[in-house]
């Protein structure tokens, strides 16, 4: 076999496996986490948790009510993480470096309050759960993460 007989075959070979590549990153599915794709298509939160308790239409109720609560906490812990952050990073305009480390301490004690409306929010579910819903609960705890995963919060709540 001659050199260009081998260097074609070469060449065409790299050819076929460049398309491949090529066809394979354009036609495979994109990868979402499985959470984020599942609450979406369900809804969002609070339909999977009407759905997966069985609340009742009493229960329905409650739960909206307290679902107001928790989006009106949040919302107003979201504009106080942002008036800081925005008053951090002015100190970057000016020497003011010593007011650095307590806004950052500021910023934490806001981040733990949110975390802190969010499990008192499922608490608060919790109580209006009847005694053959807790079970159901339980298992529903171990997918909670999900609903208040990182990127959510930069968004206002939807509405529920």
């Amino acid at each position: 076999m001659s050199k260009i007989k081998l260097l074609s075959l070469a060449v065409i070979g790299l050819l076929v496996i460049n398309l491949g590549i090529l066809l394979f990153l354009f036609l495979r599915k994109p990868i979402h986490p499985e959470g984020d794709r599942s609450i979406q298509k369900k809804g969002g939160p609070k339909n999977i948790i009407i759905e997966r308790l069985n609340f009742d239409k009493e229960q329905i109720l409650q739960y909206e009510k307290l679902i107001n609560q928790h989006q009106q906490s949040v919302k107003e812990l979201d504009g106080k993480i942002k008036e800081t952050k925005n008053q951090l990073y002015s100190t970057l305009a000016s020497d003011a470096v010593s007011s650095k480390d307590s806004l950052e301490n500021k910023l934490g004690d806001l981040q733990k309050q949110i975390e802190s409306v969010h499990y008192n929010h499922f608490e608060e579910i919790k109580r209006l759960c009847k005694h053959e819903q807790i079970e159901k609960f339980n298992s529903l705890t171990l997918e909670l993460a999900k609903y208040f995963a990182p990127g959510r919060n930069s968004q206002p709540p939807p509405k529920d």
